[in-house]
């Protein structure tokens, strides 16, 4: 039996080690970090444990944690600030605070979980917040509201909702109306876009026909609104669309609030295919126009972030996931991720290199045949500068 200074210490222990790049993974793009920057260990152990042996002489845990994932992310008062989604061991979901001064390590949860205004009695469980800090001056989270599926006898069957919450410190929280969008039944990873566009709310959607399949949706949607508190949007426009025997088969959602730069609005989403072994996901980017964030300007071929090693396992194996970047001051840009539903993960990059990545990689051939022929026509240009140089 441990004391609950024994397991203070080695969380502690945990808060404090220093993250380091992982040296056996290289594409020029973006740098992966080791360690996982929250995890269920991370959740201090306050959150779990009676601390008192009179009350709990075996130290048991008594609300214990089973995962820490899908972050919502941004700068706040100079710290890298994340509202990650920790799963109970019940499953249900709620939203917590951390924070870091590196970005890479050093996370560590505020005292409280967040308590959102309970204003929806059907809603059972929340998550996947997305953070944006919109030219309006508030902060909104926008989210995942899961409610029972009451015209359905399948145990299972949910209505998925975009909840939308505003603060300006994330500790004062108001909830809005859910977002309506008049032609898809129901909605998950909604983003609201930072700025105004043409004087209106921007959103960028996941159109659905039930809780699992987007059925008719296309693929990311973009919609306006005149009102935050009553959010409705009548038409959606798509944006990065899916296609047959892509990343993007079976379904794609907008990820990460965009992130401005001279070139275009860059988008860090995910894109799932049907394999043998279930559902895979992965990360992708792609740009829209500065003046107009609904049209795509770049789309490079292929995925930007796949599970690798010891993320492939968890509680949903298979899967990388993302709904949170941060962009510091000086340029680097920092993409949390989760593996497997079940821990966060951060990589990194710069600007200039996520900028380069995304104008100048190619875009999905489409066929076989295609493809190999976009290959060879780049060893046809590096045989022909080898030679010549070593010439």
């Amino acid at each position: 039996m441990k004391t609950y200074a024994e397991l203070n210490s080695a969380y502690e222990s945990l808060i404090r080690r220093p993250n380091r790049l992982n040296q056996r993974f290289y594409n020029g793009i973006i740098d992966r970090w080791e360690y996982p920057v929250l995890t269920r260990e991370h959740i201090p152990p306050f959150w779990m444990y009676d601390a008192n042996p009179s009350t709990n002489p075996r130290m048991m845990q008594r609300l214990g944690v089973n995962a820490v994932f899908n972050s919502g992310a941004l700068m706040l008062d100079g710290k890298f600030t994340l509202v990650a989604r920790v799963e109970g061991n019940d499953r249900k979901s709620f939203f917590a605070v951390a924070q870091s001064d590196s970005g890479v390590d050093g996370f560590r949860f505020w005292d409280y979980p967040i308590r959102l205004p309970d204003t929806c009695p059907d809603e059972t469980n929340v998550y996947d917040m997305r953070l944006t800090q919109h030219e309006d001056g508030w902060i909104y989270g926008i989210f995942c509201s899961e409610s029972k599926d009451r015209t359905s006898r399948d145990l299972s069957a949910a209505v998925a909702a975009a909840g939308i919450v505003r603060t300006k410190d994330l500790k004062t929280w108001e909830r809005l109306e859910n977002l309506t969008t008049l032609n898809s039944p129901q909605q998950r990873n909604v983003v609201l876009h930072p700025e105004f566009v043409n004087g209106k709310y921007a959103f960028y959607t996941r159109p659905m026909d039930d809780f699992i399949d987007t059925g008719s949706g296309g693929g990311i949607g973009f919609g306006l609104c005149d009102d935050i508190c009553h959010a409705v949007i009548d038409e959606e426009k798509m944006t990065s669309v899916r296609r047959y025997h892509t990343i993007t088969e079976a379904k794609n959602g907008a990820g990460a609030v965009p992130i401005r730069t001279d070139r275009g609005w860059i988008h860090i989403a995910h894109g799932v295919r049907n394999t043998a072994a279930g559902l895979r996901y992965v990360i992708y980017a792609f740009a829209t126009d500065l003046q107009d964030p609904s049209r795509v300007i770049a789309e490079p071929g292929g995925y930007l972030i796949a599970p690798l090693g010891r993320e492939r396992p968890g509680d949903v194996s298979n899967v990388v996931f993302t709904n949170g970047a941060i962009k510091a001051e000086d340029g680097r840009i920092y993409i949390y991720y989760a593996s497997a539903d079940t821990r966060l993960h951060v990589a990194s990059t710069d600007t200039e290199r996520f900028v380069d990545y995304v104008f100048n990689t190619p875009e999905d051939a489409g066929r076989s045949a295609d493809c190999v022929l976009q290959r060879c026509e780049l060893i046809d240009r590096n045989l022909a500068y080898l030679n010549g140089k070593e010439g």
